[in-house]
C-alpha cells in the first residue's frame, strides 16, 4: 500500500522501470520462450500490483467520494491509513492534530500502529472521523463510496439480508437449514471469496450509500446468472473494439432495442443481466468482470423508461472501456440521478453522453431550446437515435421531469427484458 505523496512518486517510478523491464524482455530474442514466459508473467503482476495501488491511492487523495469499509478490529490500521489518506491530511497534519511527532505517525503506519495503545487508536479515529460501524467521510459533499473487506473472514454473514434472498429462491432452504449459512455458502458458489476483498473493491455512485451486504448479495446474484449465460451461450472473450457501438446505437430506434441489445453485447463478449435490486441498494446499473475476465452489466429496471435503460447500459458501457481493465480494481454500482465531482462517474457520463450523442450534434439540436415534442422527433430523426435519448437528456439538463413525458418510453423496458430475469427460474 501507498501512505504518501513521496511513496507516490517512487511507486510511479518504480512502474516505469518495471514496464521498461517488461518491454525489453518481450524484445529480448531467447531459446527457453517457457523461462521468457515465466520472467514476462512475473513482471506483468507486479505492474498490475503497483497500479491497482497507484490507482488506489489517486482514489483516495481525490477526495471526491467517501470510503465505507466494514471491518473487523484487526482491520483498523488498515482503516486508519486509508482514511487518513482520504481525508486529504499527511502524515505530518495527523500528527499535529493529536500533539505527537510525524515520525510516529510514520512508525505507527509502517507497523500497522503495532504498538499503539487503545487510548491513541481512539485519538486518530476521532481525528480521521472514523466509526465502529465502518464509515468515514470527507468533508466533500457525500456522492459515493468505497466499500472493501481486508479478508474473507471480515464479512459478518448474519448481515446478509438472507430472509429477502431465500424469498426469492436464490437457493433452497431445507427444513431445519440454517439461513444465514445457506445465504453465505451462496454467496461464495455464486460469487467467489474475492469479490468481498480488496480484489474487487465496490465503488458507488449515490447520495444514499446502500446497505453492503445487500450489494454484496445482489451482485452474487448478477454473477451467478452471468455465469450460466456464458456458459450456455458460448459467449466469446471481450475485444477492445469499440466499432460496434454504432449498430447498439441503431437498435434505440427499435421497437424490441433493449432485448436485442443484450443479444448484441453477448456477441461482444459482454454478459447482459436484470435483476430487480434488493431494499436497500438504490442502484440503477453496475459493472464488474466475471471471474472469467468478461464485463458483465447488470441492470435493476428500478426505472421503466427508454431513456433511462440507454443512458444506463451506455454510462456502465463507459466504465467497461475506460475502467474494468486499468488496474483500479472496481466493481462500479451506479445511481443514475446521482450528481457527482469524481473524475471516474464523469469519465463514464461523458462516454454515454458523447457516444449516443457527439457534442458537435448535440450542439445543433433545435429541441434544446424548443422544447417541444415536435422538435425532438424532428432531431431524432436527424440523428437516427430514439426520440427517448434526446427527451432524457432535455430533461435532465434543464432539471424539469415534468416535461416530454410521452416520449421517454414509460413501460417500455421492463417488459421486454422481464423474461430475461425470470429465464433461469
Amino acid at each position: 500500500m501507498i501512505y504518501s505523496d513521496k511513496q507516490y512518486g517512487l511507486s510511479s517510478g518504480e512502474l516505469a522501470n518495471l514496464k521498461g523491464a517488461l518491454a525489453a524482455t518481450e524484445a529480448q530474442p531467447t531459446e527457453d520462450e517457457w523461462v521468457k514466459e515465466l520472467e514476462i508473467e512475473g513482471l506483468r503482476s507486479q505492474i498490475a500490483e503497483l497500479e491497482a495501488d497507484i490507482a488506489h491511492y489517486d482514489m483516495l487523495k481525490s477526495g471526491a467520494i467517501s470510503f465505507a469499509k466494514s471491518f473487523s478490529l484487526d482491520a483498523l490500521p488498515g482503516v486508519l491509513i486509508e482514511a487518513r489518506i482520504a481525508s486529504g491530511k499527511s502524515q505530518t497534519e495527523l500528527a499535529d492534530e493529536i500533539g505527537v511527532q510525524a515520525q510516529q505517525i510514520q512508525r505507527y503506519e509502517t507497523t500497522n500502529y503495532m504498538g499503539a495503545s487503545l487510548a491513541r487508536l481512539i485519538k486518530v479515529s476521532k481525528a480521521l472521523n472514523v466509526h465502529t460501524a465502518g464509515l468515514f467521510e470527507t468533508e466533500a459533499k457525500q456522492n459515493g463510496a468505497v466499500f472493501a473487506w481486508e479478508d474473507i473472514d471480515n464479512v459478518v454473514w448474519r448481515q446478509m439480508p438472507a430472509r429477502e434472498m431465500a424469498k426469492r429462491k436464490w437457493f433452497d432452504v431445507p427444513r431445519g437449514a440454517d439461513l444465514v449459512e445457506r445465504a453465505k455458502n451462496y454467496f461464495l458458489e455464486a460469487a467467489g471469496p474475492q469479490f468481498a476483498t480488496a480484489l474487487h473493491r465496490k465503488k458507488i455512485r449515490g447520495a444514499t450509500l446502500p446497505n453492503e451486504y445487500a450489494l454484496l448479495a445482489w451482485q452474487a446474484r448478477v454473477l451467478e446468472r452471468a455465469r450460466t449465460r456464458i456458459e450456455e451461450e458460448d459467449v466469446p472473450p471481450f475485444r477492445f473494439d469499440d466499432r460496434w457501438l454504432a449498430d447498439l446505437i441503431k437498435l434505440t430506434r427499435r421497437k424490441d432495442g433493449p432485448k436485442r441489445a443484450r443479444t448484441l453485447l453477448a456477441e461482444h463478449g459482454i454478459v447482459l443481466v436484470t435483476e430487480e435490486h434488493l431494499p436497500g441498494t438504490y442502484l440503477d446499473g453496475a459493472a464488474m468482470l466475471s471471474s472469467t475476465d468478461r464485463p458483465v452489466i447488470g441492470l435493476t429496471l428500478r426505472h421503466d423508461r427508454l431513456d433511462n435503460f440507454w443512458f444506463v447500459l451506455f454510462h456502465e458501457l463507459g466504465h467497461v472501456f475506460l475502467h474494468l481493465f486499468d488496474g483500479l480494481r472496481y466493481d462500479f454500482f451506479d445511481d443514475e440521478a446521482s450528481s457527482t465531482e469524481d473524475k471516474v462517474e464523469l469519465e463514464a457520463d461523458q462516454f454515454a453522453l458523447n457516444t449516443l450523442i457527439p457534442d458537435e450534434l448535440w450542439d445543433q439540436c433545435l429541441s434544446r431550446f424548443a422544447l417541444s415534442a415536435e422538435a425532438v422527433e424532428m432531431d431524432a430523426e436527424t440523428l437516427r437515435i430514439d426520440a427517448s435519448i434526446i427527451a432524457g437528456r432535455i430533461r435532465k439538463e434543464q432539471g424539469n421531469y415534468t416535461i416530454l413525458n410521452d416520449l421517454v418510453g414509460y413501460q417500455k423496458v421492463r417488459s421486454q427484458l422481464q423474461e430475461i430475469s425470470d429465464d433461469l427460474e
